[in-house]
């Protein structure tokens, strides 16, 4: 059973004749790859006929890379990410990029190499030889090609899934048991025994199966990012879009997306594209690989300026890039739905092509219209409600470590983010994309509740502060001092959860790196260790017997520019997971005058990782005002002269030439610190100093 739903009962009630046109698809599809690729073919099929970034020849149709990825989305998606899963690509460069057994080879002796390990897997198939697989090593580089490709040509032995998350997860919900070296095709072939094995699953095709799991068990039940996209300036490519069910954005320079392998990748390309004084812009590669690597089921806002929405999509292909368009050549099939259209009565900051959007403002954008916008529930939600990527990202770390100490600079939502995932452990998910104000109300209430605790540290915080200690003694009437035992807040916490095994209980340990850990723990750090839960060890001062419940959890957070993570105690870092939490550019996407604030956000980061380190950059918090980026020159000079300049200055510790190298013309030379202007002509120098030339078109 997973999510509250148990595998026999939803195979029973799932509707299996839907799938039969999805099936037909597939079936076409084979046909097609075994028509253009025969399996007798591959022992001398040509490299223009097999990897990406190269023309194919005149009237020799797509390649066999760009068929898998793009031509047979029925076959089962290997969509997303970059072209390295093909082993082998030509890049956007000009160069060969190889997987690393085949780096330094001639790209003739590489495919040599890489065909010929296909060849022995298609021909130990043929003959049942399924263990000599896992000889090839070349092809465990690119394992859901491989296993896409494997299920293409004997679909009698493996099932459409070839994602290995995804096999290893549905391999665990059946009952069976993973290992993480075992290659994506050998869990496929584990999920399909445990598929046959199983009574409810009787009479089903692979594809059944595979539609069944993926809407019953979809491993990507997050919270996606809803992505707001202009279709051109001023969405004069609407018409376009919507007649074509696509959405197209620009920067064609860039050629085929899927070719770039990193966002450090594409922003290079982006800096010889449009050289710009302060470096490319990592925020716009970031947003680029977003849009490429979009999934089916993903949401799409398309609006035109800053107020008015023209409709709601729905991803339903894959990114392709059409060369031959004279523009606007990077594009995603979408189903809209043009019922949500409407004029906003508040404009919004989607000055630039890309934004995320608000999950509450989302919520209201999709309600019928009229409606009054989406309430906080009280009461603990009863069906799963999807979280965010970063939450689920925290609870997986707590579900395997059982702690998790959530570290980077100041200013980039670290407790935010720890009391989201407190929410989500409490039960109040549905929280997490409501508005500040009912989700500080879910808070305030949590945080008054038996299950979540939440602590401060400082130099003074101590052992008998946290496990046990004698202190005074408030209620004693006689004379003189009295001391009493008093339970520690993680003793008591503790208690709660030995009382009730079947809840979790987590404590949130704000600034967790400004107390003494290893005096403040005492012997309880040993306990923290999943496998010593429940061992139970004599309290020095008390002589109890005391144990940490296994349904503890703890988060801690802790500024990286206080003091980095390598001067926790050792037997501390031991114990936690470590998840960075950074600067978030599209947290701060808006304008100010001639300003982009994610542009200025990015390069002012961007100089003091240079200058300084990662870890004295700022929080994107700096520049947000009740949760939404600054908008006024007031709010930005108000901003940047009373909170960046004299953290900077701090950091900088009286170095004027330091604090030149990161603020650039707004030092003054002769004294050293930063200029004093007008709210009007800061928001101009600061766009000049940080985002001149700064590409891409406008919303």
């Amino acid at each position: 059973m997973t999510n509250g739903v148990d595998v026999r009962t939803a195979a029973a009630e799932f509707d299996r004749s839907a799938v039969a046109d999805a099936a037909s698809a597939a079936e076409d599809e084979r046909k097609q790859v075994l028509s253009q690729f025969p399996l007798e073919d591959w022992a001398e099929l040509p490299l223009e006929r097999y990897a990406l970034g190269q023309a194919a020849p005149p009237g020799a149709g797509p390649t066999y890379c760009r068929l898998m990825e793009f031509g047979t989305p029925h076959l089962g998606s290997i969509k997303g990410g970059s072209a390295a899963k093909h082993i082998m690509y030509h890049h956007v460069s000009g160069e060969w990029r190889l997987a690393a057994p085949l780096r330094g080879m001639d790209p003739q002796d590489a495919w040599a190499e890489l065909r010929g390990q296909f060849v022995r897997a298609f021909d130990a198939l043929g003959s049942g030889d399924f263990e000599a697989l896992d000889d090839l090593e070349v092809l465990r580089y690119g394992p859901t090609l491989v296993t896409k490709s494997l299920a293409t040509y004997f679909p009698q032995h493996f099932l459409p899934i070839y994602a290995g998350e995804h096999l290893r997860r549905f391999v665990t919900l059946l009952g069976g048991s993973t290992q993480g070296d075992v290659p994506a095709w050998g869990s496929n072939r584990r999920l399909l025994e445990l598929v046959r094995s199983r009574a409810e699953f009787e009479g089903w095709t692979r594809h059944e199966v595979m539609h069944f799991l993926y809407a019953h068990f979809d491993p990507r039940s997050k919270q996606r990012t809803v992505w707001k996209i202009a279709p051109g300036e001023r969405g004069r490519l609407w018409e376009e879009c919507r007649a074509g069910g696509v959405i197209r954005v620009g920067w064609d320079q860039l050629g085929d997306l899927g070719l770039y392998q990193s966002d450090t990748d594409l922003k290079q390309a982006l800096d010889r594209n449009w050289p710009r004084r302060s470096g490319g812009s990592l925020t716009l590669a970031r947003r680029l690989m977003a849009f490429r690597d979009l999934e089916d089921g993903d949401r799409i806002v398309a609006n035109r300026g800053t107020a008015e929405v023209l409709a709601i999509g729905t991803v339903n292909g894959s990114y392709r890039f059409e060369a031959d368009r004279p523009e606007f050549q990077h594009v995603v099939s979408v189903d809209w739905d043009l019922s949500h259209a409407r004029k906003l009565s508040e404009p919004k900051q989607w000055r630039s092509t890309f934004a995320k959007v608000d999950p509450a403002l989302f919520a209201r954008l999709i309600a019928p219209q009229g409606a009054s916008g989406v309430d906080v529930i009280r009461a603990p939600q009863t069906t799963p409600v999807a979280l965010p990527e970063d939450v689920q990202a925290v609870l997986d770390a707590l579900e395997r470590k059982g702690q998790v100490i959530l570290h980077g600079p100041p200013g980039t939502g670290k407790t935010r983010l720890a009391l989201g995932v407190a929410l989500a452990l409490d039960g109040h998910a549905d929280a997490l994309g409501a508005d500040a104000r009912h989700r500080g109300l879910a808070q305030a209430e949590m945080l008054h509740g038996d299950r979540v605790s939440m602590v401060t540290f400082h130099p003074s915080y101590g052992y008998e502060d946290f496990v046990e200690g004698f202190k005074p003694d408030l209620s004693a009437t006689g004379p003189g001092l009295t001391l009493a035992l008093t339970d520690g807040l993680f003793h008591s916490l503790c208690s709660r959860a030995a009382a009730h095994p079947d809840q979790t209980f987590l404590l949130v340990i704000d600034e967790i790196n400004r107390g003494d850990l290893p005096r403040i723990f005492g012997e309880l750090i040993t306990l923290l260790e999943l496998d010593k839960r429940n061992l139970p060890v004599a309290l020095p001062v008390s002589k109890r017997r005391f144990s940490v419940p296994p349904n503890v959890r703890i988060i801690g957070t802790m500024n990286t520019a206080d003091r980095s993570i390598s001067h926790l105690d050792a037997a501390v870092r031991r114990r936690f997971a470590f998840l960075p939490v950074g600067p978030d550019p599209d947290a701060v996407s808006g304008t100010v005058g001639p300003l982009d604030l994610a542009a200025f956000f990015e390069s002012l980061n961007g100089r003091i990782a240079r200058d300084l380190d990662a870890d004295h950059q700022i929080g994107h918090a700096y520049l947000l005002r009740d949760g939404a980026p600054i908008a006024t020159e007031e709010d930005l000079a108000a901003a940047f002269h009373h909170e960046v300049v004299p953290l900077l200055e701090d950091y900088c510790l009286g170095r004027a030439e330091l604090l030149h190298l990161i603020l650039g013309d707004l030092v003054d030379a002769d004294t050293g610190r930063a200029r004093l202007m007008s709210p009007q002509d800061l928001a101009d120098a600061l766009a000049t100093e940080f985002t001149s030339g700064a590409p891409g078109p406008d919303a």
